[in-house]
């Protein structure tokens, strides 16, 4: 009987648990025994973890339940394999008589997965290593997309058009800045157009990180949008930056930097809505979605969390016929309609690199083309039935409580 250890890591998604899920049931089936790290590496180094299929548990609820049921880390490992940190964590591998590694998280984690399974190699260990994609940021290279991003892309359409709705019933010129995560990449943030329809055209403008931006251009397409209604909302990525490379957010404060080295990015729908006020004079504001963009369970999208389950029942089925240091990819196809492949790509090919938003899918540095209508439309699709318990939706108590 093979033995399976699984861990969730860096900031959670909607549908983290429907991977979860996925890995689970999958293994189940395949007669398999699972464990699951608390907390991630981190946790696991102080010997923290549960046994999984040895719970009785309604797992079926994991589909709904936000945040990460295992816990998560933000630990990044040394880039020297001779670290004993390495030899540590093997030999916790060994003493729980551990086959498979899945890791389920973003960049970072798929880091954690390629140096352990580089070390496996230097060892000759026979342990497999398999990384399960999930980002809202939608930023891993080698996959269509990822799952996490479609439930929150689903979330900021909806949730921009209240706000644009909310807006709009005064009879005065207001300005609401909306600012979105995405330290890097405007994925996430390019999500909101789809909170336009036939009749509202807001948000009148996008702005995303990977296009420089210029203040003075911004007040320019702010008073020209004030023209066309007198209520403009603006969506703005929480990364966006000037030419010289310096973040919006820190003209006015600067930014704190996390253990990775980012930037921990936050305030620059604050910094427009202060200029905005000072050069036009007319009532703005600002609003910070925050955590309920990568949490909001109860608005996932049905074909993320299908896709997410997906994603970690291949990991263990790829892991046991002898894949390692390898990563799922989701692959659309080229044909028309929508139909995805779930395939292997290396680990290393993925780790350390970000997909950017195609500039060709930019619009006048503002706006957003309709070919991103075709790539993001079908995943947001569906809604999964949630379960109610006192007038509120049903979660999975975490295991790291």
């Amino acid at each position: 009987m093979k033995r399976i250890l699984v861990g969730q890591s860096g900031g959670p998604t909607a549908v983290i648990n429907s991977s979860l899920y996925g890995v689970i049931m999958e293994a189940k089936e395949q007669g398999c025994e699972v464990y699951g790290m608390i907390n991630g590496i981190e946790g696991f180094l102080e010997e923290k973890y549960i046994d999984l299929t040895g719970q009785d548990v309604d797992y079926e609820l994991l589909k709904c339940t936000p945040a990460s049921y295992l816990g998560s880390c933000r630990y990044k490992l040394p880039e020297n394999l001779n670290e004993i940190v390495y030899r540590l964590l093997f030999e916790k591998f060994k003493k729980l008589a551990i086959d498979i590694v899945l890791y389920i998280g973003g960049n970072d984690s798929m880091d954690t997965v390629d140096k352990l399974s580089r070390y496996a190699d230097e060892i000759e260990s026979d342990i497999k290593f398999i990384g399960i994609p999930k980002t809202i940021d939608n930023d891993l290279v080698e996959t269509d997309h990822c799952p996490g991003y479609g439930s929150a892309a689903k979330f900021v359409a909806g949730t921009v058009r209240d706000v644009v709705w909310d807006a709009g019933v005064y009879d005065r010129p207001v300005v609401t800045i909306v600012e979105i995560m995405g330290r890097h990449a405007g994925w996430l943030t390019a999500a909101s157009v789809l909170a336009r329809t036939e009749y509202e055209k807001n948000p009148l403008l996008i702005y995303l990180p990977e296009i420089d931006f210029d203040l003075s251009s911004f007040l320019r397409d702010v008073k020209d949008a004030l023209e066309q209604s007198r209520s403009v909302v603006v969506c703005v990525s929480e990364g966006i930056k000037d030419a010289a490379g310096k973040l919006i957010c820190e003209y006015e404060d600067e930014s704190v930097m996390d253990q990775f080295g980012h930037k921990m990015l936050a305030g620059a729908g604050k910094v427009l809505e202060h200029f905005i006020k000072s050069s036009i004079g007319c009532k703005c504001r600002s609003i910070e979605l925050n955590l309920p963009q990568r949490c909001f369970a109860q608005m996932a999208s049905a074909k993320d969390i299908e896709e997410a389950e997906i994603v970690g029942r291949t990991g263990v089925a790829k892991a046991l016929k002898g894949q390692s240091g390898s990563m799922v990819a989701m692959i659309r196809a080229r044909e028309e309609g929508y139909n995805i492949s779930y395939e292997m790509v290396p680990v290393t090919d993925v780790c350390n690199l970000e997909k950017k938003f195609p500039s060709d899918w930019i619009v006048n540095g503002n706006d957003i083309s309709d070919k991103f209508y075709d790539y993001v439309e079908p995943l947001i699709q569906g809604e999964h039935t949630v379960e109610f318990e006192g007038g509120l939706p049903r979660l999975l108590k975490p295991a790291y409580k």
